[in-house]
């Protein structure tokens, strides 16, 4: 081949990666600029941002939107964070639905919706996750960012060789620093990870929040799964909900787990500890996470059914059942409501004296039988000052 031949591939190969990266670039920063619309039901009264709590936190990317719904009648108020972990779809799911259609009768429900802002918009590297999700409604299909375990990389940079959690100085994974539930209770003059946990702690003091409740999801490869973890002071909360729960709703039962006094850094340890709230964190199965998974699209997502992870279930390598219909997104965003409806009633049987009530959520039942999708209202037809964004 003559050496013009040779710098003519040359150039062609320069010029394809080059349109490469300009294309994937474009997709990148779409994405990391998309926003979701929230439409604000009647139960919300107020929408905070994070800043407001922890001046740092200002105007940054992790200064994420609060909402209150508090009933003005006297009562306790439980706290419901979900996508610390954005790569768990139904949490933040699970609290859009809360914002949209729960009523507080008594005392004060305040829902985050996207506790890592900045986790949530990039997806994690080598992984081959979709950017978006959809999920179907009667008036079209609604948009959703998938996003990663770790706040992005273009905000927190760089990692230390080995992340020491403040304060306890416990040693984890250097990744970790950029990991919304390895950093309670926050540090001040952290990352904007570990800042973004010492704002929240601040408004959890400050707001005097009773109950603290974290939303997860987990591979079914993972130990701690369909379970309540709950620190020592809402044990009684945890193991009545979790027999409750599978006594009367749930197929595959729901367990309970003690938070470890010895592992630092997670919500349901840190909060309890620092904190006047009493912290729980639940786990649904979700086998998108799962290492033996196959093709990892939004079908996988939705549907939450895959040949690899099932064969894997025969050969007794998970910590959760594996049914027939798999687990889809309906399933696991019911589970986790229905848990929120029963720790909230289990939490004013043990508190007669501070109690939470509420109403107009879909419980698990209905969530399964309807799908996620019936309780999104059109956005579109929704006055803007009932809009926020995500």
């Amino acid at each position: 081949m003559s050496d013009k031949k040779i710098t003519i591939i040359k150039y062609i190969s320069l010029a394809l990666v080059i349109i490469a990266m300009i294309i994937s670039g474009i997709k990148f920063y779409n994405h990391r600029n998309y926003q979701e619309k929230v439409v604000l039901g009647p139960g919300v009264t107020d929408v905070k941002k994070l800043g407001e709590y922890y001046e740092p936190i200002k105007g940054t990317i992790n200064d994420c939107n609060i909402y209150i719904l508090d009933s003005g009648n006297p009562g306790g108020s439980v706290m419901i964070a979900s996508a610390s972990h954005p790569e768990e779809p139904a949490t933040n799911l699970s609290a859009e639905i809360l914002v949209g259609n729960l009523v507080p009768e008594k005392g004060k429900v305040i829902v985050v919706i996207r506790s890592n802002l900045s986790a949530s918009r990039v997806t994690r590297p080598g992984e081959a996750y979709p950017l978006y999700y959809n999920i179907d409604t009667e008036w079209g299909s609604k948009k959703y960012r998938m996003g990663s375990r770790w706040s992005s990389p273009l905000d927190s940079w760089p990692d230390p060789e080995v992340y020491t959690h403040y304060p306890s100085k416990q040693m984890l994974s250097y990744k970790d620093i950029r990991n919304l539930n390895r950093c309670w209770p926050g540090k001040p003059n952290g990352k904007i990870t570990e800042q973004t946990c010492y704002a929240l702690t601040k408004f959890i003091q400050e707001e005097e929040v009773d109950l603290f409740i974290d939303l997860h999801e987990a591979e079914l490869e993972y130990t701690v799964i369909n379970t309540i973890v709950a620190h020592q002071r809402g044990n009684d909360i945890a193991a009545m909900a979790s027999m409750t729960l599978t006594a009367q709703e749930f197929v595959v039962p729901i367990g309970m787990e003690f938070s470890p006094k010895s592992l630092h850094g997670l919500s349901h340890r840190e909060v309890g500890d620092n904190t006047p709230a009493v912290s729980l964190l639940f786990e649904v199965a979700e086998p998108m996470l799962d290492r033996v998974r196959g093709i990892t699209g939004e079908e996988l997502l939705l549907k939450g059914n895959d040949p690899f992870v099932r064969k894997a279930g025969e050969y007794g390598l998970l910590y959760s059942p594996m049914p027939e219909e798999g687990w889809p997104i309906d399933v696991r965003v019911g589970r986790h409501n229905s848990t929120i409806l029963e720790s909230i009633n289990q939490w004013t049987l043990i508190h007669p004296d501070k109690p939470i009530k509420v109403s107009g959520v879909p419980k698990y039942d209905e969530v399964k039988k309807n799908g996620v999708g019936e309780y999104f209202k059109n956005p579109n037809e929704i006055s803007e000052d009932r809009i926020a964004f995500e």
